[in-house]
C-alpha cells in the first residue's frame, strides 16, 4: 500500500519536487559571482558582464552575436516579432511552446498565424517533407503567406525529445529551400547536447535565431538568451526595450548565467537520474516514457486523482500533453528518486493505460479528446 500523507509528514519529510527543472536554486557559486559582478548601466552602455554572458553564448551556439532577456517567453517573442509581419503564418510542431505556452502572444503581439505540423517523423519531430508541403507556394495577393518554421529541441510536451543534428539541418534546409526563415527555441538545447554528445552549435545549423534558456537544467534564477546575426540582435535590443525587458546593472544576473555555462554537462546526472526514476516506476506497474534526456511522461487514466496523491505523499508533478510530468534537476538527487519511488509505489490496478492525448515519446500525436487531462499544459 502506498504511504499516507499523514506518516509521512509525521517523518517529517520534506516533499520531492519534480513539476520542472526551473525550480532549481542559485549554487553559492552563482551567489558569489552575483554579488561580486561587474556592472553598468545595460540599456545606456551595454553591462560588462551580460555583455561578455551574450558574446560566450553566441560563441556556444555558432551566432554571430546574442541578447539577454529576462524570460524564454520574451526571447521566442522577440525573434517573433523580427520575423514576421502582421497577418503572416508560421509553422511549428503541434505542442511547441510558442504554440501552448506563452499565451498566444505569437498571434497576440507578433502578428502570427499559428499552423501545427503533426509528428510526421517522431515524437515532437516534424519531416523536411512535412516543412515543404506546409510551405506550399505562392498564391495570389489574397493568400495567407507562410514565412517562418519555428523548431523545438528538446520537444518539452513530448517529454524532452532530442533532435538529432543531421535531423535538424536537413528539416532547416527543407525550409530554407521553402523561402522560410528558422527559430529555433532552444530552451534545453543544453540537455540535448549532453544527450547527443555534440556541442550545442551542432544543433543549430540553418536557423536565423536560437532561443536558449539559462533558468532549468543551468541552474540559473533568471534569463534566456536570444542569438542570430549582428543585425538581428540590433534590432531585437529594440524589440526588448519595447517589451519592457531592457534592465540597468543586469550583469548581477548574468554572472549566474556565466557559471550556469560552466556547469552544462552536470545535466548528465540529471539525465541518468530521470532513467533510473523511469526504470523504477515501470518496475512498479507504471506506463512510463523512455526518457531521452530529464523529462519522464507517465501515462494514467486519472491525471488529476494520481497528482493529488502524488502531492500528498510527498511528491510534487504537473500535468503536460494530457499525462503526468516528472522532471529531473540540480536539486534532485540519487537518495531522492529512491524516495520518490517508495513514496509513490506501485501502480493501483485499473489506474494506469497509455496516454490517449499527447505527444509523448510513444509517438502519439497531441490531438483533443480521449483523456481527463487538465487542458492547459504545465509550461516549461
Amino acid at each position: 500500500m502506498r504511504p499516507t500523507s499523514r506518516a509521512r509528514r509525521a517523518a517529517g519529510d520534506a516533499p520531492i519536487d519534480l513539476r520542472s527543472d526551473t525550480v532549481t536554486l542559485p549554487t553559492k557559486q552563482m551567489r558569489s559571482a552575483m554579488a561580486a559582478a561587474d556592472v553598468g548601466d545595460d540599456v545606456l552602455d551595454r553591462d560588462p558582464t551580460m555583455r561578455e554572458l551574450e558574446q560566450r553564448t553566441a560563441s556556444l551556439l555558432g551566432a554571430s552575436d546574442a541578447l539577454w532577456t529576462p524570460t524564454g517567453t520574451m526571447a521566442n517573442l522577440i525573434a517573433l516579432m523580427s520575423h514576421l509581419r502582421r497577418g503572416d503564418a508560421f509553422l511549428a510542431p503541434i505542442g511547441a511552446h510558442v504554440l501552448d505556452s506563452e499565451l498566444g502572444s505569437a498571434a497576440w503581439l507578433a502578428g502570427g498565424m499559428p499552423r501545427p505540423l503533426e509528428h510526421d517523423a517522431g515524437p515532437g519531430k516534424v519531416s523536411p517533407a512535412a516543412v515543404r508541403r506546409a510551405a506550399g507556394s505562392a498564391g495570389p495577393y489574397f493568400a495567407l503567406r507562410t514565412t517562418l518554421l519555428c523548431l523545438e529541441n528538446t520537444h518539452n510536451a513530448s517529454g524532452g525529445t532530442v533532435t538529432a543534428p543531421e535531423e535538424h539541418a536537413s528539416v532547416a534546409a527543407a525550409a530554407r529551400a521553402a523561402k522560410l526563415r528558422v527559430h529555433l527555441d532552444g530552451a534545453r538545447i543544453w540537455n540535448a547536447s549532453v544527450a547527443l554528445g555534440v556541442p550545442p552549435g551542432a544543433l543549430t545549423v540553418g536557423a536565423d535565431t536560437v532561443q536558449v534558456c539559462l533558468s532549468k537544467g543551468l541552474g540559473a534564477p533568471l534569463g534566456s538568451v536570444v542569438a542570430g546575426s549582428a543585425e538581428f540582435v540590433e534590432e531585437a535590443r529594440r524589440l526588448r526595450k519595447m517589451l519592457g525587458g531592457g534592465v540597468r546593472q543586469g550583469g548581477v544576473v548574468a554572472a549566474a548565467g556565466l557559471v550556469a555555462l560552466d556547469n552544462i554537462d552536470r545535466l548528465a546526472d540529471d539525465h541518468t537520474r530521470a532513467r533510473k526514476l523511469a526504470d523504477g516506476l515501470e518496475e512498479r506497474g507504471w506506463q512510463v516514457s523512455k526518457p531521452a534526456t530529464n523529462i519522464v511522461l507517465i501515462s494514467t487514466a486519472d491525471i488529476d486523482g494520481e497528482l493529488r496523491r502524488f502531492e500528498a505523499v510527498g511528491v510534487r508533478a504537473a500535468p503536460m500533453s494530457g499525462q503526468i510530468r516528472l522532471v529531473t534537476h540540480a536539486q534532485i538527487s540519487d537518495a531522492d528518486i529512491t524516495t520518490a519511488l517508495d513514496r509513490i509505489g506501485p501502480a493501483e490496478p485499473g489506474r494506469g493505460e497509455p496516454a490517449r492525448n499527447g505527444a509523448g515519446p510513444s509517438g502519439r500525436s497531441l490531438r483533443r479528446g480521449g483523456s481527463r487531462a487538465p487542458a492547459r499544459p504545465s509550461g516549461r
